[in-house]
């Protein structure tokens, strides 16, 4: 009997051990996970900075999707691409954006919430799938930061944006202190 509560009380101290080993807040090891790896964040096309800190939010300036091998995703959704390559689109530019949280902060840990998001969607006036193509977007932010990665958010189109790219997301995040 004493053998038994031991090797039980054994396995619930490994099994409380192994949930808080994956219960980590890591978003750098799960950007690894993923197979994500964040380049340098390309510089403003304008007058403009990536990032604005005030107190203990960053708000993130509007990117667009990069491609890997360089240059952005453009085209309107709907018409020249599918939702599902939209959906890529987005997901790019939250790589994108990853990249220029990283270049500001140095660890992703800092960040204690993503608070808001705003994605426009390169479209024409009948295109009414935008929340389908930014999940692209905020699916990447969950699953990055986890609870920490859902947010408010709007999905909106535009009739065009810079560049012609695909879509733009711009972001605020809250910072531990």
């Amino acid at each position: 009997m004493r053998h038994s509560f031991f090797l039980l009380f054994t396995c619930a101290l490994l099994s409380q051990t192994a949930l808080a080993q994956t219960d980590v807040y890591d978003p750098e090891a799960r950007l690894k996970a993923l197979g994500i790896e964040l380049q340098p964040p390309p510089a403003p096309v304008a007058n403009y900075v990536n990032a604005v800190r005030s107190g203990n939010l960053l708000f993130l300036a509007g990117k667009g999707p990069s491609k890997p091998e360089g240059g952005y995703v453009t085209g309107k959704v709907g018409t020249d691409m599918s939702v599902e390559q939209g959906y890529e689109a987005a997901r790019l530019t939250a790589i994108v954006q990853l990249s220029v949280l990283k270049a500001e902060l140095g660890d992703l840990k800092k960040v204690k919430r993503i608070v808001k998001v705003l994605g426009m969607v390169n479209c024409n006036a009948d295109f009414t799938q935008q929340p389908e193509v930014i999940n692209g977007y905020s699916d990447l932010m969950v699953a990055v930061f986890g609870e920490r990665g859902k947010h408010a958010r709007s999905a909106v189109g535009m009739i065009a944006l810079p560049r012609n790219i695909a879509v733009e997301v711009e972001m605020i995040v809250e910072l531990e202190e």
